[in-house]
């Protein structure tokens, strides 16, 4: 059994909450840069420029790549042979309230759904936790904005819709939401399992490199299928158009219900963000 101290959790929540928000994952910046160097249209390819200056200033001068620094979304990966010192839900929290702050980062989040009232240091958190092998936690902070958390979409299809439908829904969803989610963005497809698992084996596929396709090869040609047609749409970068609407589709499937096909999309802008570190 390992012992490892919150506090160590809450330094490490706390600076992966900056980097995040200021650093874009390498893997979306090589997608932004190859999607400007084949972009025709000339209205696309100005606002790709824009993009690509914005994240290299964010970085160099480790400022936020965007105002909104979203809701703190922190997925764990806790070793079985782990014992925390300390409660890990104030650690995290306490982590992302030291992070938010002296990074200088935009508090997002409202104790209340309804009466709107700003908690001042963008807690809580939207914790996620799994429970791996071995003696270490990862961690991963994803900053998410709502601007594109705002245009997902969940749907419970019925298993005769089969793969036609999950592509129609996917399609539907991304053409719904047009220019306001900030293309180019990332779409995280959550197939199977039931309502909730379904939204967050979505949001789960954004953590995903854009590099590394699915590991079933079904699943693998579906994402390459799903990002042409959605690249056909023409709705381009901030919906000016050109053949960038999406930098990449990632796909997680799950077994599921006999009577069941829960399908969710999660959709994030081209400032998908997500730092990891384990411990």
């Amino acid at each position: 059994m390992r012992n490892i101290d919150a506090q160590l959790i809450t330094q490490t929540v706390k600076r992966l909450c900056i980097e995040a928000n200021c650093q874009l994952p390498s893997d979306i910046k090589a997608r932004i840069d190859k999607a400007l160097c084949a972009e025709p249209w000339e209205y696309a390819r100005g606002i790709l420029e824009q993009i690509t200056e914005n994240y290299r200033i964010a970085e160099n001068q480790n400022v936020p790549i965007c105002q909104d620094t979203g809701v703190a979304c922190v997925f764990l990966k806790i070793g079985q042979d782990v014992h925390i010192n300390g409660n890990l839900e104030d650690a995290v929290n306490e982590g992302v309230r030291q992070g938010y702050g002296e990074g200088y980062l935009r508090k997002s989040v409202v104790r209340d759904p309804l009466d709107r009232i700003n908690t001042g240091d963008n807690t809580p958190a939207m914790i996620y936790c799994e429970l791996v092998n071995g003696d270490q936690i990862e961690i991963t902070v994803a900053p998410k904005g709502f601007g594109s958390e705002n245009m997902s979409q969940i749907k419970m299809l019925r298993p005769s819709d089969g793969v036609e439908g999950v592509k129609a829904f996917v399609q539907k969803v991304v053409e719904d939401a047009g220019p306001n989610p900030c293309p180019p963005i990332v779409v995280g497809v959550g197939i199977g399992g039931t309502f909730d698992k379904a939204a967050y084996l979505a949001k789960k596929a954004l953590l995903r490199p854009t590099d590394v396709a699915n590991e079933n090869p079904f699943y693998a040609n579906l994402e390459q299928e799903l990002l042409s047609l959605i690249n056909a749409s023409g709705i381009g970068a901030q919906g000016f158009g050109g053949q960038t609407t999406a930098l990449a589709v990632n796909i997680e499937a799950y077994p599921t219900h006999i009577a069941g096909l829960p399908v969710a999309v999660n959709i994030n802008c081209h400032v998908t963000r997500h730092k990891t570190e384990v411990l």
